[in-house]
């Protein structure tokens, strides 16, 4: 009886010494986290445990985690999701975004916006896709999606994005279903021909596969039309990729020269077409993106289009890009959910760009600058915008792999 008491003892000595057990490996606490899949935007604490999130509620005991963040007054979203980039990176210097320079690697330019998902964006066709798949998918820690391109190349430039002998529906297709973890779509673009067959071999191998299909709408001259494509060629699910760029002579822009929005766009994206921004360096200008999403005509996915060209000019990083749209009169509700959860389900992925208990704990934290900042469009001219995104803490899978400021660490002390 003895012995027993002393056990007992022993056992309340060490919980009064040692605490509360650890239960999980991260525990980040009083963020306002913003969920859309959740119908999540208030005060919350998230439990992260190993590679998933364990628990999320208004409190959560920070003696339960191995280490506690401190995300007052911050914002806790998923990890944003970019489904618009090129990183199909490599030495061959005549293959611009296919195995070229043009592209980039991925984890130096994702977790520091907040970014955990990327999906490229027809860097690869059916023919060099197992290329890029190892050489970039399968050593970077952030996780590499793909729309494979009709051309069997992928963006190689130049003749190569030309060749209709060398877009076939049925092998891109093929590849699609040989790699369903990584290949989310088919991509058309860089066309110039005035012919809509490639347009249908992208739709026809989207059919094939089970897909969606994004177009990159070519350069014709004069434009072919993009009701056509909406009405004619793509189905329901497909996307239409830089949709506030702006070139009169070769692309139809979906605002008219008075700054209205053509009645037929409204028809497609009820029809069910998605539009993404898809900025780059050429892409996106303030006089389409303005009115358009004043007149009620807002993308399905904020996207950066990420490449050499792109990011050390108006677009910047992704956290810049979903910064500018404040300006056009979206909310910070609004933004995140067309960089999380919306894009999850275009590319029909929807485990991701959520914190649902369970999920992989893709987690960013952003803090909401105010002051006076500039963001300028492709065009060379800028908005004046009053807030400013800036990623404070990604966390991928469960691991930190990006801290700004040091909110994952303690002081140093002498």
């Amino acid at each position: 009886m003895r012995r027993k008491s002393l056990l007992i003892i022993l056992v309340l000595f060490l919980v009064s010494v040692c605490g509360t057990a650890q239960t999980y490996s991260i525990v980040i606490k009083g963020g306002h986290v913003i969920d859309p899949k959740n119908n999540i935007d208030g005060i919350m604490d998230i439990a992260v445990n190993d590679s998933k999130i364990a628990r999320i509620a208004r409190t959560i005991d920070g003696k339960e985690g191995k280490k506690v963040i401190n995300a007052k007054g911050l914002y806790v979203t998923p990890g944003i999701i970019d489904i618009h980039v090129h990183v199909f990176y490599g030495t061959r210097m005549d293959r611009s975004l296919a195995n070229g320079p043009s592209s980039v690697a991925p984890d130096a330019f994702s977790f520091r916006a907040g970014v955990t998902t990327v999906v490229d964006a027809g860097s690869s066709g059916w023919r060099s896709f197992p290329d890029f798949k190892r050489q970039t998918i399968d050593v970077s820690q952030t996780r590499v999606l793909a729309f494979l391109n009709i051309a069997a190349e992928g963006m190689r430039g130049g003749p190569h994005e030309q060749n209709l002998k060398d877009m076939s529906a049925i092998k891109t297709a093929e590849v699609a279903k040989t790699y369903p973890n990584h290949i989310v779509g088919i991509k058309l673009a860089h066309y110039t021909g005035h012919e809509w067959a490639p347009t249908d071999s992208a739709a026809r191998a989207g059919v094939l596969a089970d897909l969606p299909v994004m177009v990159d709408f070519g350069s014709a001259a004069p434009p072919l039309s993009i009701e056509e494509l909406f009405m004619k060629h793509l189905r329901p699910g497909d996307i239409f990729t830089h949709v506030y760029a702006y070139f009169p002579a070769s692309r139809e822009a979906p605002v008219d020269e008075n700054g209205r929005v053509k009645p037929f766009i409204f028809e497609a994206q009820k029809r069910g077409i998605r539009f993404d921004v898809g900025h780059g360096g050429g892409s996106f200008r303030w006089s389409q993106a303005i009115p358009a999403i004043q007149q009620g005509f807002l993308p399905d996915a904020i996207s950066s289009d990420l490449h050499t060209g792109s990011m050390n000019g108006g677009m910047k990083d992704m956290a810049n890009l979903m910064s500018r749209f404040f300006i056009t009169g979206m909310s910070l509700q609004d933004i995140i959910l067309r960089s999380t959860w919306l894009p999850a389900n275009i590319i029909k992925r929807p485990d991701l760009g959520n914190l649902s208990v369970g999920a992989d704990a893709d987690i960013a934290v952003f803090s909401l600058d105010k002051g006076k900042f500039g963001f300028t469009d492709i065009s060379g001219v800028k908005m004046m915008g009053k807030q400013k995104l800036v990623a404070e803490l990604t966390i991928r899978a469960g691991k930190i792999v990006w801290d700004l400021n040091g909110i994952s660490v303690p002081e140093y002390k002498k």
